[in-house]
């Protein structure tokens, strides 16, 4: 069994995508083994307490600088990928060392564009719509010290058109962060990917 650990900071609408995708079958194989929500009171933490799943609430403000330990001491050993979907805090030192290439996130623009320091949410698009993209899209990516800068597992777009706005585009985009989060974690967890530096190769049958 390859064992997921989903990490939430809200809504966890890409959470219910991939609980939705292990129950249709997509994803054979697959469990998710716990949710872990870094504050209080949010839905995502609550769809997978519906589900059964085991849900872990580590607050960033109370565990700030020593988060990422925290989580690390939950999840080494136990799972096999660790989920960031639509996780805000920034995660770092043994976790990422210890989870090399195990630490998949969703981030909703075509990497490198609009990414970053503080690009996350409805941002994303209100910054892609003022600089006039005619694309936009979400990139699936490797997590690494950086922010948004890991190696690119898959991307897929969607036209943007004059009358969007930033929800409108973001519903747009969420569409397709429901179907590239899914994919990426069946490739991985069929052992279909290879990294060779920053290039992630897909093994086609």
């Amino acid at each position: 069994m390859f064992k997921i650990a989903v990490l939430v900071s809200g809504g966890g609408s890409n959470l219910q995508s991939l609980i939705d995708k292990i129950e249709e079958g997509y994803l054979k194989n697959c469990k998710i083994e716990i949710v872990i929500g870094d504050r209080a009171n949010i839905y995502g933490i609550e769809r997978a307490e519906k589900k059964g799943i085991r849900t872990l609430i580590l607050d960033r403000k109370i565990y700030k600088d020593s988060l990422s330990n925290e989580i690390c001491e939950n999840l080494y050993g136990k799972v096999d990928l660790i989920v960031l979907a639509g996780w805000l805090s920034i995660l770092n030192g043994d976790l990422i060392n210890k989870f090399e290439n195990k630490i998949i996130n969703i981030h909703p623009s075509l990497i490198p564009s609009f990414c970053g320091d503080g690009m996350y949410g409805v941002k994303v698009h209100q910054k892609a719509l003022e600089y006039g993209v005619k694309v936009s899209g979400c990139t699936v990516h490797f997590v690494d010290e950086g922010t948004d800068s890991g190696p690119i597992i898959i991307q897929k777009s969607v036209p943007v058109f004059a009358e969007d706005t930033a929800e409108i585009l973001q519903k747009r985009v969420l569409e397709k962060e429901h179907e590239a989060l899914p994919e990426a974690i069946k490739l991985i967890s069929e052992e279909k990917v290879k990294l060779q530096g920053r290039k992630v190769f897909i093994k086609i049958d």
